[in-house]
C-alpha cells in the first residue's frame, strides 16, 4: 500500500472532484499540476508545482502556490489489512487570509478518501485480471471525473440491456416451443 501512495498521480487522479487539464513531472519528484477543482461552487482553476516527498509509511505532498501546504498520506497496519490516513495542512497562511480565501479550500477530502479505498479494494479484487489492469491505468485513470460517471451508467445500461434481450428469448423461446 505504502507503494500505491507514492504514485502521486494516480492519487490525484482518483479524487472525484479534479478535473485535470495538465500534468507534468519536472524532475526530482517534482510535479505541475494544473486542472479545475470541482468541490466549491463556483469551482476554481489552479495551476500547481508540488514536490512528493517518499516517507517510509507513506507519502508527504508540499504545495508551493495555492492555500494548501502539504498533504500527507500515512499507511499502517490494521487487522484487515491497511489503514491509510489522510492529513492536510492550511497552516502556511495566516488566519485572516485563509478566512479571505475560503473558496479554495479543498472539500473533496472525505469523497476522495472513500474513492481511494473502492479503488483500493477493486484493485485487490481484480488485479490479476491483465486487461482490467490496462482498462484501469491507461483508460479509466485518465478520464475526467463526469466520464468517469457517464461510462459508469452506460455500462450498467448495457447490462440492463442485455439482461432483458435474454428475458426476450427465454419468454420467447418458452411460449413458441
Amino acid at each position: 500500500m505504502v507503494d500505491f501512495c507514492q504514485d502521486v498521480e494516480r492519487l490525484f487522479r482518483i479524487n472525484p472532484y479534479l478535473e485535470f487539464s495538465g500534468w507534468e513531472p519536472c524532475g526530482n519528484n517534482s510535479y505541475r499540476f494544473r486542472g479545475r477543482n470541482l468541490s466549491q461552487d463556483p469551482p476554481f482553476d489552479f495551476d500547481l508545482l508540488l514536490h512528493a516527498e517518499p516517507l517510509p509509511d507513506g507519502l508527504r505532498i508540499r504545495y508551493e502556490q495555492g492555500l494548501k501546504s502539504t498533504s500527507t498520506f500515512s499507511v499502517k497496519g490494521a487487522a484487515e489489512g491497511s489503514e491509510l490516513t489522510i492529513v492536510e495542512n492550511y497552516g502556511a497562511v495566516s488566519e485572516k487570509e485563509r478566512q479571505e480565501r475560503l473558496h479554495e479550500v479543498d472539500r473533496s477530502l472525505v469523497k476522495w478518501a472513500e474513492d481511494l479505498q473502492g479503488y483500493l479494494v477493486r484493485w485487490k479484487h481484480w488485479s490479476w485480471l491483465a486487461p482490467w489492469r490496462f482498462y484501469m491505468r491507461r483508460i479509466w485513470q485518465p478520464m475526467k471525473p463526469t466520464a468517469r460517471r457517464i461510462t459508469y451508467i452506460l455500462l450498467w445500461i448495457s447490462v440492463v440491456e442485455v439482461a432483458l434481450i435474454a428475458l426476450g428469448v427465454a419468454i420467447y423461446f418458452a411460449e413458441y416451443r
